[in-house]
């Protein structure tokens, strides 16, 4: 696979042909899922600032696609190979990753970031709470729902990008317990599951807004679906308010949720996660106590407080 050997030939550069200054300190890669990402930019951005403050040399590693699962695998079995005092791992698949990743921990610390595996074998695994993010995003939806009907009672709706992603079942679970435990006059009368891509959930969302009689609220689990949703709701005849909580945050989703097509965004800490990610693989490597699961947290975002300190650092963080 073309995109894989690239990834792989970029890890051997860097963590074979070494410096002077990288012999002086201790090598930690971090594989993400998507080099290309600004979500996992900002994750690397942070893994290598950690790397500055902490005389780290971070590689940064990945395939150009989530998708991707053999090219991660490929970068794994690299980097493990090349010795490193520990490495961190988002890992792309639960099912595939977990005997790679059980391998390399037999020779290195592991340190998940993001999503698990099928394994126990990772050290620490630092991620945000999806139940959490879904449960912030129900009550948000609720809210909104409320100030925009008066009521909160009608019809809503899920939709995730594609199956078989822990984190985002994770996220509509938390979503859907909230809304059948508090809101009962919420009624979800859709449950929709793409296939990663926008066309599909444009078209998904298309009929949604065609066929749900009294259409008010849209959970939508990751940016690139409320992206394609949002574009739907922009476009529909109809005056009625739809309104829309996503998880994530891209220039695109800041620029809906200011032009009050988003309601809000319930949105992880990136940089964040890299960071603590580089820290906890290095004090792992030196054979420190380090806690077997950490919680990154999530911000709710809404036109209301997107101007505020936090807010700015989370929808704009600097990426080198």
């Amino acid at each position: 696979m073309k995109r894989s050997i690239v990834a792989v030939g970029i890890l051997a550069g860097i963590a074979f042909g070494t410096t002077a200054v990288a012999q002086t300190k201790p090598t930690i890669p971090v594989i993400v899922k998507d080099m290309t990402s600004p979500y996992w930019r900002t994750v690397l951005a942070g893994a290598r600032k950690a790397g500055q403050d902490l005389g780290v040399n971070v590689v940064g590693l990945g395939t150009q696609s989530e998708s991707d699962t053999n090219g991660q695998i490929s970068i794994l079995a690299t980097a493990v190979a090349s010795n490193p005092a520990a490495i961190v791992i988002a890992p792309s698949e639960f099912a595939a990753l977990g005997k790679p990743i059980e391998e390399a921990a037999k020779k290195v610390k592991i340190i998940g970031i993001e999503s698990a595996a099928d394994t126990k074998a990772m050290t620490s695994l630092l991620a945000t709470d999806n139940l959490n993010a879904g449960r912030v995003a129900a009550d948000a939806l609720a809210v909104a729902i409320t100030k925009s009907y008066a009521d909160t009672e009608g019809d809503v709706v899920m939709i995730t990008s594609m199956p078989g992603v822990p984190s985002l079942d994770q996220r509509a679970k938390g979503f859907k317990d909230v809304v059948i435990a508090k809101y009962k006059a919420l009624d979800i009368t859709a449950e929709k599951v793409a296939d990663g891509k926008p066309a599909t959930v444009l078209g998904i969302m298309n009929d949604l807004i065609a066929n749900t009689g009294d259409l008010r609220g849209v959970f939508v689990s990751d940016p690139t679906t409320a992206q394609a949703v949002s574009q739907a709701v922009v476009e529909k005849k109809t005056n009625d308010k739809i309104n829309i909580v996503g998880v994530g945050s891209d220039e695109k989703l800041v620029k809906f949720l200011q032009d009050d097509v988003i309601t809000g965004l319930v949105v992880e800490d990136p940089f964040r996660m890299g960071y603590e990610g580089v820290k906890t693989a290095l004090a792992a490597s030196k054979g420190e106590q380090v806690s077997a699961n950490v919680d990154i947290g999530v911000t709710l975002i809404t036109k209301a407080n997107m101007g505020s300190a936090r807010s700015q650092e989370l929808l704009k963080p600097k990426v080198e």
